[in-house]
This record gives C-alpha cells, structure tokens and sequence, in this order.
C-alpha cells in the first residue's frame, strides 16, 4: 500500500499573508494594497488601515457608500507542505465569499461566483506548484450587480431602493428599518487547503432520535473518491460503536447505532441539555482517511397544527410536552458578520437565556449564523428557529437564482438538520403575506415570485435530506394554505386564527393597547422602537446638541416616520419630554411598556396563544430600533420587560367581559399552590379593598381568578391601582394612564453593599409609590450592567438590584436623577 493511500485528509486554514486593493475608489486608496485579514470584508481592513472612519460613527455611512460601488480584489500565496505534496488531491475551500467574484489560481480562473450563503470546493490539483501558489479572488461591486441583475431577471417588489432580492447576499447588507448599508464585500469566512487521498466524506448527516430510555443515532454519508477501494465506516455515540464495509464501487452508506439509557434533551425552563458526540470515521485498513464529529441531543420535537374549534394551533411539544415558546427574532449582531466570534455569540445568547426565553428565530434578511452560535443555541437549550434567506420582496425563479438558491437550502438544511436545538425551517419572512397584501400581484403582472421555492422546493429538500425537521412555508403563515400554480389557497398567511401572525399595526398606526384587540394562536414578530442607550448614543453620535431630531439622530434612526412613531406612542401615556435626557428615557420606558403589556396579554390566553416571539433581541449597529439589546451590547429596559413578562411563574390583571380576572400561568414542573391577594390600594398605601383566593396550578397550566368588583371597581381612578400577590409574583392593574395619574415625588432611599466578587447590592426603598423603577447603570459606567429593572414599589416596599461593572458606588449616585429613572419623573414627580 502507498503512502498516499493511507494519507488522511489535511486541513490548513489559509488566513495569514493576504492583501487586498480597490479597482478605484478616493485618492487616498485607489490601486493601493493593503494587508487583510481573512476571514472579514474590505470595510475592516480600510478601518485597521486608518483610511477610512468607523462606519457606525455619525453619518459616515454615507460617506463610505462608495466601498459597496467597487470592485475589490483578494490576493494571498501558501507553499504546499511536505505531507500534502504527498496526497492525491488539492482542494480550496471556501466558507463564505460575499459575494460576486472570480477565484484564480496561479493565472487560471477556476470559479466565478455569486452566493454568500453557501461555501465552495474548487479543485486545484492540477494548478498547483511546488514553491509559492497565488491565490486572487475579484470581488464585483455588489450594488453595481444587483442593479445589473435586477434588469436581467426584472424587477420585482421589494421595501427598499437597493434590489436586494437580485442577488443571494444578505439582504440587510443593503440597509434594513434598523440596519446601516455596507454593500460589503470580502472573504468572510474561513479558506482552507484540503489535500487527500483515495476518499473523503463529502456530505454527513445525523439524526438522533429517543426510544424510551435508550437512543437511536442514525448516520448517511455520501463519499468523494479518487480511488476505488473498500473502506469502512465507523460511528461511535457514549463508548458504542458500529461499523459498516463499503464497497470499492460504492459512494454512499448508512448506519444506525443504538444507545442505551440516554438523557434527554430539553429547551431552555423545562430541563437539562445532556449532548452526545458523534464521531464517524471513513477507514482505509484501519487508517482514518477522514473523520467528522457531531453534538446530538436525543429529544422529540413537532408543532401541533390540528385544526380546533377556534381556527388552527401552532403548538410546540417537545418529548411530548407542549412547550409555551417564550421567543426572541435575531438578526446579524454585527453588520460586519465576521466580527461576531464564539464569545460574543455566548454574551449575547446568555443574555436571552437570563431574560427567560427558550427560542430564537433566525430571520430571513440575514445569514446563516455560523457553527458557533447553533453550538452554543443546543448548550443553552435555546431553541432555534431558521428561516430560510427570504425576506420582505419577491425573489425570481429563474437562472441564475434559482440554482444557487438550491445550492444553498441543501447544504444548509444538511448542515443544521441534526441540531438538537432546530425547532423549525420557514420558507421565507413576510414573503406569503406581502403576496396578499402590499400591491405585488400588480407589480409582478404575472412575473414568478418566489412560490416555488416555498411550496415546491424548500419542502422536497427536507423530505429528502432531513425529514425529521418540521417546516413551515413562510412567517407568518396559517397552516393549510397553499399554492396552486396560480394563487395562494386556504387562509390567509397573517389570519390570527390559524399558526403564525405578525402584530405590526399597533407600532405603525394604532397604540398598544390594542394588542389586546387580537386573540393570536402564535405571534411570531411584534414590537416597539426605543433609542440605544446613553452611552451607545453618545459614543456614535456627536450632535452638539444632540436632540430628538439632530442630523446625527436621524441618520441612526432607520424607520420610516420613526420619530413621529415614537412621540405618537407615547403621548396617550405619557407627555412628551423637552429636553433629550428625559426624551430618551421616556422612549425606551415606552417601549418596554407596549411590549410587556403585549406578552401578559398573549401569555394570557394560554393555551390558546402557544407563544410569542419578540421583534428583536439584538441590533447589528448603534441605532434606535425594535432591539433589546443594542448595537454596543448594552441592556435595554426592554430586556426587563421580557424578562418580567417570561417569569416561569406569573400573575397578570386583564380584561373580562365588563370586569377583570387575574391570569396565572405555572410555567414549571411544580403544582403552584398559594394564596393569592387581591387588593385596590390608594397610591398612598391605603388598602380600599381586598380579597384572598386560595390557588393551585398545575404544572405547565393556568387559571383564571375573577376580580370581585368591590376591588375592580375603583374610588379615585388617578390615584389607585389593583395588585395581585401570589408567592413574590405580583401583577398590577392601573386605572389611568401614567399622564392622567396622581404619580408624584417616590422619596427613594438606597442602601449600597459591596459583595466579595466585587459587585454592588443597591437596596433601594420607596417613600411613596415608584412606577417602573430602573437603574440606568451605564450612566454609572459604560460596562455597568444591573441585573433587573421595572420594578414598581409601594410605600415602604424595598428592591434589591445587583450592580456589576462599577468600581466605587454609593447612595447618592445611584439615586441621581440621571440613574435612578421612574415613570413618576415624566409626569412632574421627582
């Protein structure tokens, strides 16, 4: 036997020694070379180079636009090594190239592409010397292809200018609601060298299921040759292990490894995430020609779309137990990807995890995330939610997208399909409802738009690769509905009665009250703008000065009529603020307030709701958006509010007919049992009435409690409120807007502890009544980070907050106007 045959496959990262120049572009760069690094896209290497400025910083997006209207080339060398000059073939790989470009090798082109969201294998055996091998990819402006394209494929309906749709590269690249443009382009992800012999193992997939107490690991590979011989593949699941012969004329096989006494997995609330590693190897005589790992959790999973009195569910069930998905969208953490390593995919992920949620949906305008955050999504036990890359427009069906767009959904639903973590695959965002109703049937005059891939393609895709992987066509969607060859069929996609639904008329026209107008099965995107906080805004934005509508505001502010948006929300509760200060704290408090007020309500009518999914949990620059976590990675008080709102256990006050109930929901595997206590209190502290009920909730159930009427009925509607107290969960009933109420001066007292990790407990106390108590803790520091927040106290009632991130602390900084933050502030208390 040669050398080479028993050679197993090398991979070398290819990442030092590359450069890149501009073909134009100002003085200052034009045909200049400058050092790059790989992985990462053109803006950075021009930022480390000191030739342009931070594209988050004040306008300069738009003074950087012209990065995105040329063309830039990539060039690097390598030396093949002594042990890969002894393999049979070379081969570079591409994880990411965003995203029009043409791949030569030592003077010869091997690839012309236009595709981020899927890699590339290019075969260069035959090109490659000895000594130095030039590597150059020429990367097209993306802006000037789109545009090209568009006319090529026609055009077709889409939110924004930039035809987005006309190319596979993520669509917020060119600017989204929340999003800055980058018209990015660079290698942004890894390039490797692999060099083999005889056979590699080109495509694994593995689907772990659970049968009683024992496991079932279930693997298909499909196997690239360069020679024939018989080989054996073995998998090995927890000290099992299985092997199977291949024959030398075969270039696939499967295998199923059985598991005895595994733990299952669970989401995030409802257990442990035990993961088992799945290690297979492709044998030559016993040598390991290549060899792949796997991490699987052993869990059931389907969503529940039988059709019930009120229309059609969409229930979570895990191992067979529903789970109520308290969910959050994500979008790019970074509009440069590349910059978002391991530790900030697990900053950010915690961050959701510690608000009490157990889903994140991964929306449709963005990219595939890389293996790091779905790692960290199945140790979390944070459920993941993937659309497909549609979003907001029509996409062709015709060549050239309709290939690459194959190309791409097979190599990602092979890639992801055995995620304990993968709960579901959506077609597209917003694409099914825009359909209906924003004018594209018009528009389109019997152009394609993008039904085949939903209906037809992404389905027979998952059949075939990962049949265990639930999908739906679109979000929202109502199931049942179809497609015809002509029209949508069934009910409407946005149709509350039937899956999924997405709440965008009380941001855009109404208030949010009127959440509690609908009566939603599941509400996948809903949600309120609020600015960053004050340390992003002042550090991207140097207005002087700075107020609700200085140039450098409204350059952050992406929404269309964002800011009469935002005043508009506020006003019916509370006054708008003059100066900037308070403006900013008033916004982000009103965001917080509409979307807690939506999650109690659709919390509320469980089981009917079987969950919500908040629009958004994270922003990819600093901005004012729907995010509650901004583009510096600092906590909103919105994060409180889900936080708040997803407590495993909580009690709310709603509407019921002419009168009130109280809703308790039990969200864990303990029966709650207490009493519960009702009470209409005067904001002085003065009980006006009251009541106790005894209470026992299932585990995973709720109830609902009536609200005697000597309680819902109120003395002084300005001046009392209704608590209900159950076992340290509270909810609260207020009769009046904030604006319309008696709110006054709260008298706060705080107390300051330094605790042995260095942290600070703050042990705040209220002298009168405190609506929605926060801690601006940046003001502090800009690394401060405080571990609650909207917490309304009652006259004598104390709060404990927990501090990071501040060296020295003491009352009265912590209780300074500017930190110390209430709704009392807005309406004249102090």
């Amino acid at each position: 036997m040669s050398v080479a045959s028993t050679l197993p496959l090398i991979r070398r990262p290819l990442a030092e020694g590359w450069r890149v120049r501009p073909n134009g572009g100002p003085a200052q760069v034009a045909d200049a070379w400058i050092p790059a690094v790989v992985p990462g896209v053109v803006h950075l290497d021009l930022l480390r180079a000191g030739l342009i400025p931070d594209p988050y910083l004040d306008d300069n997006e738009s003074a950087l636009a012209w990065i995105g209207l040329v063309d830039w080339t990539y060039e690097g060398s390598f030396a093949l090594e002594s042990e890969e000059q002894a393999a049979d073939r070379h081969e570079l790989v591409f994880d990411g190239l965003d995203t029009v470009a043409t791949v030569t090798v030592n003077g010869r082109v091997i690839a012309e592409v236009a595709n981020q969201h899927r890699s590339y294998r290019l075969d260069v055996t035959d090109l490659l010397t000895t000594g130095d091998n030039t590597v150059t990819v020429a990367f097209r402006s993306p802006v000037r292809y789109a545009d090209a394209q568009s006319v090529a494929l026609g055009a077709r309906p889409r939110p924004y200018p930039s035809p987005f749709n006309a190319l596979r590269k993520s669509a917020c690249s060119f600017g989204w609601d929340w999003g800055i443009a980058t018209y990015s382009s660079g290698i942004w992800r890894e390039v490797r060298l692999e060099s083999w012999s005889d056979a590699r193992l080109s495509d694994v997939r593995v689907h772990a299921t659970p049968d009683g107490t024992d496991g079932t690991v279930r693997v298909a590979v499909e196997i690239e040759r360069a020679s024939a011989l018989p080989l054996d593949l073995t998998v090995q699941v927890a000290g099992t292990v299985q092997t199977v012969p291949i024959a030398a004329s075969e270039t696939s096989a499967e295998i199923e490894v059985r598991v005895s006494d595994v733990e299952r997995w669970w989401p995030a609330g409802h257990g442990a995430q035990p993961l088992y590693d799945v290690e297979i190897a492709l044998l030559d005589d016993g040598t390991a020609l290549d060899s792949a790992t796997r991490r699987v959790g052993f869990r059931d999973l389907r969503w529940d779309t039988t059709a019930d009195a009120s229309g059609t569910p969409f229930t979570l069930f895990v191992n067979d137990r529903p789970i109520y998905v308290k969910g959050v969208n994500w979008i790019p953490d970074d509009a440069f990807p590349s910059r978002v390593d391991r530790d900030r995919y697990r900053t950010r992920l915690e961050q959701a995890k510690a608000a009490n949620l157990n889903l994140v949906r991964v929306w449709g305008g963005g990219i595939y995330e890389s293996e790091d955050f779905y790692d960290l999504a199945d140790e979390l036990g944070l459920l993941v939610w993937q659309d497909f890359l549609f979003a907001c427009a029509a996409y062709a069906e015709e060549d050239p997208l309709r290939a690459e767009i194959e190309a791409e959904a097979r190599e990602n639903v092979a890639r992801l399909a055995h995620r304990a973590s993968l709960a579901l695959l959506t077609g597209n965002n917003e694409n099914t409802w825009g359909y209906e109703d924003w004018g594209w049937k018009t528009l389109l005059d019997g152009k394609s738009w993008g039904a085949h891939y939903y209906y037809e393609l992404f389905p027979a895709i998952i059949d075939e690769l990962a049949p265990h992987v639930p999908y739906a066509p679109g979000s929202p969607f109502s199931p049942g509905a179809g497609w015809d060859g002509r029209q949508q069929t069934g009910p409407h996609p946005n149709d509350e009665a039937h899956g999924t639904m997405h709440l965008w008329e009380q941001w855009n026209r109404r208030d949010w009250p009127t959440y509690r107008d609908h009566r939603p099965r599941f509400v996948a995107e809903f949600g309120w703008q609020g600015p960053p906080t004050w340390s992003t805004l002042t550090r991207s934005i140097s207005d002087d000065p700075i107020t609700p509508d200085s140039p450098g505001m409204i350059v952050h502010q992406k929404a269309a009529d964002g800011n009469a948006k935002l005043g508009s929300g506020l006003v019916a509760h509370y006054p708008i603020p003059d100066d900037i200060e308070t403006w900013h704290w008033a916004m982000q408090l009103n965001q917080a307030n509409a979307v807690g007020f939506a999650l109690d309500w659709f919390r509320s009518l469980a089981p009917h709701n079987a969950g919500a999914i908040v629009w958004q949990l994270n922003d990819c620059w600093p901005v004012t958006s729907w995010a509650a976590i901004d583009g510096d990675g600092r906590e909103k008080p919105l994060l409180f509010a889900i936080k708040n709102a997803f407590d495993p256990r909580v009690v709310t006050v709603q509407p019921s007919g002419d009168g009130l109930e109280a809703v308790l929901h039990n969200d864990t595997d303990d029966t709650w049992s207490d009493s519960l206590s009702l009470r209409r209190i005067g904001f002085d502290g003065t009980v006006h009435a009251s009541v106790e009920v005894a209470v026992s909730i299932a585990p995973r159930e709720s109830t609902r409690v009536a609200i005697p009427d000597a309680v819902a009925t109120p003395g002084d509607a300005s001046a009392e409120l209704i608590v209900a107290d159950v076992s340290g969960a509270r909810g609260l009933w207020w009769f009046a807007e904030p604006r319309d109420s008696a709110l006054a001066e709260p008298r706060l007292t705080a107390e300051v502890e330094r605790v042995a990790d260095g942290g600070h407990l703050v042990t705040v106390t209220a002298g009168a009544l405190v609506r929605d108590l926060t801690l601006l803790v940046d003001r502090l520091s800009p690394d401060a980070r405080v571990d609650r927040g909207l917490v309304t106290l009652l006259p004598g009632e104390r709060a404990v907050f927990r501090i990071d991130g501040v060296a020295e602390l003491d009352a009265a900084t912590v209780l300074g106007p500017l930190v110390a933050r209430s709704g009392n502030q807005l309406v004249g208390g102090r």
